[in-house]
């Protein structure tokens, strides 16, 4: 999701305290709940209210707005907590299955020790890596691996 954007982040820059920065549309200015939150808090920090014209609630310049913002945001978080814990779980019970993360390993135990003993006699790592088909950090790593 894009976050940086240069029009508004030109825009907001050109506010001052006391402005009120007026969008058409929510969607217009914020892409998730996230990050609308993230905008307004923004504003608010340097004293600056925001008004959506098609979204009446949403007025920081007045209290029913800033009311419902405190709500949105409460539930932003709420909603944010719960994809934490079920992502956790779900990587808790993916462990326990027995199932790896990350990228798949590009050399097996018998290409680490034949890295190894190459090595040993003089093979530079260039060499491994052009051998091996991969790049010269990744057969450092497998010389400073501990040995499986």
């Amino acid at each position: 999701m894009v976050t940086n954007r240069k029009a508004l982040a030109k825009a907001v820059a050109a506010l001052e305290a006391g402005d009120t920065l007026i969008v058409t549309r929510l969607d217009r200015l914020a892409r998730s709940t996230r990050d609308l939150l993230n905008v307004l808090h923004s504003l608010g920090e340097r004293r600056i209210g925001f008004k959506s014209l098609a979204d009446a609630w949403c007025d920081t310049t007045t209290p029913h707005g800033k009311l419902m913002l405190t709500i949105l945001a409460g539930l932003a978080e709420f909603e944010r907590s719960l994809i934490m814990s079920r992502t956790e779980s779900g990587i808790r019970r993916a462990r326990e299955l027995g199932i790896t993360f990350g990228r798949p390993a590009r050399l097996n135990a018998r290409q680490k020790r034949l890295i190894a003993e190459r090595y040993a006699t003089g093979a530079t790592m260039r060499e491994l890596a052009d051998e091996f088909h991969v790049g010269e950090a990744t057969i450092w790593r497998a010389l400073h691996s501990e040995p499986a």
